[in-house]
């Protein structure tokens, strides 16, 4: 197979790079390397598999490492500006690099300088060895007397020549995340990209694969796979050009949003995160959980609270009566904490619905005479933590807030305003409306300080895309919001370092590593009917570790109590359910399945996880989640919607010691129910079950929506 090379062709005679020049980011199994040009350009001359002993010089290429828009280059630029003398081009040379670092990261920092105007770009990169992970991202500024316009800030930019390039990317929409897709790239511009605002991820997901020469399979081809630490539009472009070389230039997006930077200002694009993998996409996958646990997420590798939910049980119609009533059905189910959702808030405008109340937080005092602290008292009491709803950048016209601070609302002067879901959006860009939704945390855990966790939500997209407080720097407005949104976080964050944080947004409309390090998890999805949560945690599987993807078990779907509670557990389990409805067996099947979540946890959690059989494939999926050591695995099996004579067969493990022996026993069997499985309470070698393997299914027709989950020890 082709490796990546941006530079396929020898160059006989002179070398076009200057002696002693390369710069090589290197992770334990890649390397991306750069060549000064004897112009004192900067290019990419490498990215692949790593490579001992090549002198990168001898290589031919063009391709040049962060493009300035304007000169000579026919495509799509990584930056553009325009100076303030009207000039809109850039030529950007190599200055200098350093790096610093040790065995588990090394930053290497690039810098570029335009000859002809006082510019610096310095291209960022932490190689992560151990993860196999490369993060880039870029600075920019200037000292000219007037502040110049950026109109296209890429965080970084690849080049690759294959003979085909194969993309795949996520979409959908409410309650429809994450529907994969793969196609060709031809000749031209592909865009992935978001102009939402807040809840940016609501249509299309952040992230990508991208494979050469073929498709890449779970276990098979070389490829990428890329994601953007932004929680605000982004932008992926993917170009083709007249040779068949790409070049993929990810970030912000430049939609609305020229940027006036002022003399001495830096101007910092998010990170861009990926890893390259010559081994298809389960390990692309493994790399980039291991690096989210290890620096991207919150408290990656602490552990995470099992919770019951009152939604699904009481919506909005609730009192202390029946929240307390609530807490000893939590205790009674064996869960960590009680979760109050929305509901909970608002007088003059009480909300009991979703048209009123957003932006005035203070306890109802019809539902809650006595406020949340003791609530929060009396399910400490009752041997349950606390955790509450909240979604403090938004407002509904039918409150307080709206009509004390009108400036503070983001809407457009002489025309009628948008509603979604009956709420306006806050200006973040404002400082003012930043401190107002600090405090609404802030003030809240102070009053409360045994709150033990947050479910942090934001239900709509931007409309009505004018600022007050902008006045005429309308443009920065999609960048100033997130960057807003990042202080009030990083104000949470630093008063409250390790609070647990749901970051919620109507389902999967934030899901992002920009986020997430502030965060301790996600809501991938409002639909938690859990055959189609098999699809949706399915494909936030690719880019994200379990312990972050949140998974409830709710009254959605028709189907079995166990089969709801097995898709819930291959992610972190919670529960949204009326359990004073469950039957004496239920109960008891859920208080025995949390018991085994809670010992088998840590295995799913921080295990390797290889996705075995495809649900997009076949009528039904595996996965296994195997531990460090390889002492330990768990393996779930859905059934799906098989055809009456339609025969599954065996499925061959991966990630096993082939000499160590393993006892396979099937758990979270319903109650009064034991296991028909030829192979349970059995012991194989590892070489056996990644060779041979057994059967999930117990072969013969398989049960419409029924699931199976194993507990593989080594003996």
């Amino acid at each position: 197979m082709r490796l990546l090379l941006t530079a396929l062709c020898m160059l006989y005679g002179a070398s076009l790079f200057a002696q002693n020049k390369t710069i090589s980011i290197d992770t334990k199994n890649s390397s991306l390397v750069f060549a000064v040009g004897k112009n004192e350009r900067l290019y990419q001359v490498y990215f692949g598999r790593k490579t001992a002993g090549t002198d990168y010089t001898k290589f031919k290429t063009t391709h040049e490492a962060y493009i300035g828009g304007g000169l000579d280059d026919w495509f799509e630029p990584a930056l553009r500006m325009v100076h303030n003398d009207g000039n809109p081009s850039l030529e950007l040379h190599y200055q200098s690099h350093t790096s610093t670092g040790n065995a588990d990261s090394i930053q290497t920092d690039i810098v570029l300088k335009d000859p002809a105007y006082p510019v610096e770009v310095v291209l960022h990169f932490t190689a992560f060895p151990n993860e196999d992970v490369i993060k880039a991202w870029s600075t920019i500024s200037h000292n000219e007397k007037k502040p110049v316009v950026l109109s296209q800030y890429a965080s970084a930019l690849l080049h690759f020549d294959a003979d085909q390039y194969w993309l795949t990317q996520f979409h959908g929409d409410w309650a429809k995340e994450m529907n994969m897709e793969e196609s060709r790239l031809t000749n031209g511009i592909h865009i992935i990209d978001s102009k939402l605002g807040t809840r940016a991820d609501f249509y299309r997901a952040p992230l990508f694969f991208l494979s050469l020469n073929q498709p890449s399979t779970e276990n098979t081809g070389e490829l990428i796979a890329g994601t953007l630490a932004w929680t605000g539009n982004f932008r992926f472009a993917f170009e083709i050009d007249r040779l068949n070389s790409l070049r993929v230039l990810p970030g912000i997006n430049n939609y609305a949003s020229d940027y006036t930077l002022q003399p001495g200002e830096t101007f910092t694009t998010p990170a861009f995160i990926y890893t390259y993998s010559n081994a298809g996409k389960g390990q692309a996958s493994r790399n980039l959980h291991k690096w989210a646990r290890n620096y991207a997420v919150l408290d990656g590798n602490q552990p995470r609270l099992t919770l019951l939910n009152n939604w699904e049980a009481t919506e909005m119609n609730f009192n202390e009566n029946i929240l307390s009533g609530l807490f000893d059905q939590t205790k009674q189910l064996g869960v960590d904490m009680f979760l109050l959702d929305d509901g909970w808030f608002g007088n003059n405008h009480p909300r009991n619905g979703d048209t009123a109340g957003l932006g005035d937080w203070q306890p109802n005092k019809a539902k809650l005479p006595n406020g949340i602290g003791h609530l929060v008292q009396e399910a400490t009491a009752k041997g349950v933590k606390f955790g509450i709803w909240l979604e403090p950048e938004m407002v509904n016209p039918k409150s307080d807030l709206y009509n004390k601070h009108p400036d503070w609302i983001l809407r457009l002067p002489n025309r009628q305003e948008h509603l979604e879901r009956n709420q306006l959006v806050l200006d973040l860009t404002n400082p003012q409306v930043q401190d107002f939704v600090y405090h609404i945390v802030a003030d809240l855990l102070d009053e409360n300080k045994d709150i033990a966790y947050i479910k942090w939500d934001c239900n709509r997209p931007m409309t009505n895309t004018y600022s007050p407080y902008l006045k005429q720097q309308q443009s920065h407005l999609y960048i100033d919001y997130t960057r807003g949104l990042y202080k009030v976080f990083e104000r949470v964050r630093a008063k409250y370092p390790h609070l647990p944080i749901m970051l919620c947004s109507g389902g999967g409309g934030r899901t992002d590593y920009g986020a997430l390090k502030y965060f301790t998890e996600f809501w991938p999805s409002d639909n938690t009917d859990p055959l189609e949560r098999i699809f949706i945690q399915w494909g936030y599987s690719y880019f994200f570790p379990a312990n972050t993807i949140a998974a409830h078990v709710t009254n959605w779907g028709k189907q079995s109590l166990k089969f709801k509670t097995d898709v819930a557990m291959m992610d972190k389990l919670g529960y949204d359910i009326k359990v004073s409805d469950f039957t004496a067996k239920e109960l008891q099947f859920s208080q025995q399945a949390i018991a085994n979540y809670k010992r088998l946890s840590e295995v799913i959690w921080k295990g390797d996880l290889y996705r075995l059989v495809s649900p997009y494939d076949n009528q039904r999926a595996v996965v296994m989640y195997v531990n460090d050591d390889k002492t330990k695995a768990v393996l779930f099996n859905y059934h799906l919607y098989p055809r009456r004579a339609e025969v599954f067969y065996n499925v061959t493990l991966q990630g096993l010691d082939p000499n160590k022996q393993y006892h396979v026993k099937e758990t979270n069997l319903f109650p009064g129910t034991q296991s028909h499985n030829a192979a349970n309470d059995k012991v194989y070698s590892g070489a056996y079950l990644m060779n041979i393997g057994f059967n999930p299914s117990n072969g013969g027709t398989p049960e419409v929506l029924s699931s199976h989950v194993f507990e593989i020890t080594a003996e």
